[in-house]
């Protein structure tokens, strides 16, 4: 089953503010200066999550480690009554 791309974005949105939030925290130890903190945080913010989106989508298409359930007749049917509704 292949994810949608709005998924992996998503995805990479969420990781990136927890991955920010500490680059944030630890940069103000290192530094003691929280504007030079934020600042640090806010540049790996988009060049990280750009690079996320593309190691995500690339895994996406190596098939290794994913499985395809089979689907019984009588579980399509059932599928698509849900899918109705």
């Amino acid at each position: 089953m292949n994810e949608k791309q709005w998924r992996s974005i998503l995805k990479a949105i969420s990781w990136r503010l927890i991955g920010t939030l500490d680059t944030i925290f630890l940069s103000w130890i290192i530094t003691g200066k929280i504007t030079i903190a934020v600042s640090i945080g806010m540049f790996e913010l988009f060049t990280k999550m750009f690079l996320y989106y593309l190691h995500e989508r690339g895994w996406n298409k190596i098939k290794f480690g994913k499985s395809i359930e089979k689907v019984k007749p009588a579980d399509i049917k059932t599928q698509q009554s849900f899918a109705v509704e």
